[in-house]
């Protein structure tokens, strides 16, 4: 018998409310624009889904809600994104085993973003404080402090092809080995109610967020490496925006940092998330980037192959139809502080055609090879199942 309690009608209206959103964010110019709109609503109502229905304050585990089929906040490509729902003063022991990526970073927020303001961070670390075992296995007991609302962990890879993810568990203490509660329909209408309130809350709040940081910054500038708002203590980032023609592009020239485990330049979209880093090179880490003689890396930012018909080069990050966007650097596990004039980036704006002219070691690669680099890519973001 067919028996409807409108369970679902407050996200079925915020469905109907966030596609409002999209259709009409401020920064559509093309096609291209709005359908990635749709397939970013897609990615939202995932994590709303994921967010109402996955946790569990009573049995707390670490999913991962950020991945490339649900980008949100400049995801960083090299990264999986890993939450828990923590309870203040409840004790947790959160266990697992290293794996050899490039950094393993905890980090405790109170709150959470929104369109308004930015959570705070309560705690951050990385795994250099903890007691790791020869086989890789470590522990830790963690009682959640005033404010606590979520544990945060980013698993984040320097050689996409060589390192390998590690394992990852939480455990409530007092609830643990105790049978789940029976489902009820307030229970169920209450979850519905947040995957409706999580789903415009994150779009409102990823179209407010970049406005605080990158685009306060002139266009085609990166700013000196600085801590990253709300991120880890042992991380430095730099940050800004780009417009650029079809026939420009913007050489980004940054030291390799020996001094930090992980190093890395990503390009984003106007939508503040991630572009296709599977099938096109968007992101480069150090080690994945060629640096020059003088031990600097030169990006080349620009829409087509600043190399021209037939070649490419091995540090071109593709614009894949994008004007304007977000860019972002990112050191992690530094083990000093970094200044502008030793270690922070510069930028110019040449003609499409005089890149070879601005690159002091320029080598051309061909497209074949180029396209070897794109199918490595797409093997490693399989192997890390970021999904």
């Amino acid at each position: 018998m067919s028996h409807s309690l409108d369970l679902t009608k407050p996200l079925q209206d915020a469905i109907a409310e966030a596609e409002e959103l999209i259709a009409n964010a401020p920064f559509i110019k093309t096609e291209q624009d709005r359908l990635e709109g749709y397939a970013y609503l897609a990615g939202r109502i995932r994590m709303a889904m994921q967010t109402a229905f996955d946790y569990d304050l009573e049995r707390p585990l670490f999913i991962n809600p950020t991945h490339q089929f649900s980008r949100q906040g400049l995801d960083n490509p090299d990264a999986v994104y890993f939450h828990a729902d923590i309870r203040e003063g409840i004790e947790y022991v959160i266990r697992g085993r290293r794996g050899t990526s490039a950094d393993l970073s905890f980090q405790v927020m109170g709150g959470a973003y929104s369109a308004d303001s930015a959570a705070t961070s309560l705690m951050a670390f990385d795994e250099r404080e903890l007691d790791i075992a020869e086989d890789g296995s470590f522990e830790f007991t963690y009682v959640a402090e005033p404010g606590a609302k979520t544990l945060i962990v980013r698993e984040v890879f320097c050689d996409w092809d060589s390192e390998e993810r590690g394992t990852l568990t939480i455990e409530r203490v007092d609830t643990w080995g105790q049978p789940a509660r029976p489902l009820t329909e307030q229970m169920l209408a209450k979850r519905y109610q947040v995957a409706a309130r999580s789903l415009t809350s994150s779009i409102q709040t990823w179209f407010a967020f970049p406005h605080w940081f990158q685009y306060k910054e002139p266009v085609n500038t990166l700013t000196a490496p600085q801590s990253t708002p709300g991120g880890l203590s042992s991380q430095r980032s730099s940050i800004g925006h780009y417009e650029l023609a079809e026939d420009e592009a913007m050489i980004v020239t940054v030291p390799e940092c020996d001094d930090c485990t992980y190093q890395a330049i990503q390009i984003g979209s106007d939508w503040y998330a991630s572009t296709d880093y599977e099938t096109h090179q968007t992101s480069l880490t150090k080690a994945q980037a060629v640096t020059d003689p003088d031990g600097k890396m030169r990006f080349v930012v620009s829409e087509h192959s600043p190399a021209g018909e037939g070649q490419a080069i091995a540090n071109w990050l593709e614009t894949t139809g994008h004007r304007t966007g977000a860019m972002m650097l990112r050191w992690q596990q530094l083990t000093r502080d970094l200044t502008q004039d030793a270690d922070g980036p510069t930028i110019e704006i040449v003609p499409l055609a005089d890149v070879p002219k601005h690159l002091p070691h320029y080598r051309p690669i061909t497209t074949e090879e180029y396209a070897e680099r794109i199918a490595a890519r797409q093997r490693s973001v399989a192997r890390r199942m970021i999904s």
